[in-house]
């Protein structure tokens, strides 16, 4: 029976109810999908992502579909840490009484630790996931998680400010994300959190012009799940701390796949904005998707794939 399945799973200390985690930015502050379905079935929520001061984000437009995903180039937009947690974070607790992840984005390396400390301090926030697809401002704009001595950086100065486990979310547009994700370890982090969107464009043909107005964006949907499973298996294979595998999700089965790569949860993103009940479909398909193939505790799947 479907009902004898245990969908839990842990990531360290804190165990969840089951694996499925919306993606930030695909969920907003859970506001436009509180009508829709309870959100409590949900693993937990991670936030959209947050800077130290509001940003309008990027031009429009800033979305452009493709036949197995989209592009996005939205700009971080958000209202600034300080409403985040005064306003957007009290909503949410209204309608979710579960730990949420707080996603942060920093232009500097004190701009993460000012985030992560701000965040330290909010008993809501149980995981604190930092995203080093920024331009780091003192390097010419390029990326932090494009290098691993300033991923490891940017981790240790999070890490030395915050008693919260700590997550790094990192880019696929890397040579090596095994070395990334080593020096993230290294440097302390609790937990992976990947892959961030791939780089892409598209192009209007009776323009011929690119449809977003930043021209290239990130891709991100179901065409990205063989590239983010193969990324996921690769870092569990090299480090020892547990991974949250995200990019093209869209249901229970991709879940199990990607559990048993090697992830001990997921998140789901693009799928949130084709259809709003995604992941609450996704988690009430999965016993009887587990049953179908023998699995009686999720927990026990992860990382099947390496033996």
């Amino acid at each position: 029976m479907a009902d004898t399945v245990d969908i839990r799973t842990n990531l360290g200390k804190w165990e969840l109810d089951n694996p499925v985690i919306p993606a930030s930015g695909t969920f907003g502050f859970g506001q436009e999908f509180k009508d829709l379905y309870d959100l409590n079935v949900l693993g937990s929520i991670s936030i959209k992502g947050t800077t130290r001061q509001p940003r309008i984000g990027n031009p429009l437009p800033r979305i452009a579909e493709t036949p197995m995903g989209m592009i996005n180039s939205v700009g971080l937009q958000n209202p600034g840490i300080d409403s985040v947690i005064s306003h957007e974070l009290p909503e949410l607790f209204r309608v979710f009484k579960k730990p949420i992840i707080a996603n942060i984005s920093g232009f500097s390396v004190n701009e993460y630790a000012d985030l992560a400390m701000a965040f330290d301090k909010v008993p809501q926030v149980g995981i604190i996931e930092v995203n080093v697809s920024c331009p780091n401002v003192h390097n010419g704009g390029m990326a932090y998680g494009v290098c691993p001595e300033s991923a490891a950086v940017v981790t240790s100065a999070v890490k030395s400010v915050t008693k919260k486990p700590v997550y790094v979310k990192l880019s696929p547009n890397v040579t090596d994300i095994v070395e990334i994700a080593k020096a993230c370890e290294n440097a302390g982090a609790d937990g992976i959190s990947m892959i961030n969107t791939l780089m892409g464009m598209r192009i209007d043909i009776r323009t011929g012009k690119p449809i977003i107005a930043n021209k290239i964006g990130g891709f991100s949907g179901p065409a990205i799940f063989p590239v983010a499973l193969r990324m996921v298996y690769q870092v569990t294979e090299a480090c020892k701390i547990p991974v949250i595998g995200m990019g093209g999700i869209t249901t229970a089965e991709d879940t199990i796949e990607m559990m048993m790569a090697g992830a001990s949860a997921v998140q789901v993103g693009a799928a949130n904005l084709v259809n709003p009940w995604a992941c609450r479909d996704i988690i009430e398909g999965l016993p009887a998707a587990c049953e179908k193939i023998g699995i009686t505790n999720l927990k026990e799947i992860i990382g099947i794939a390496h033996q």
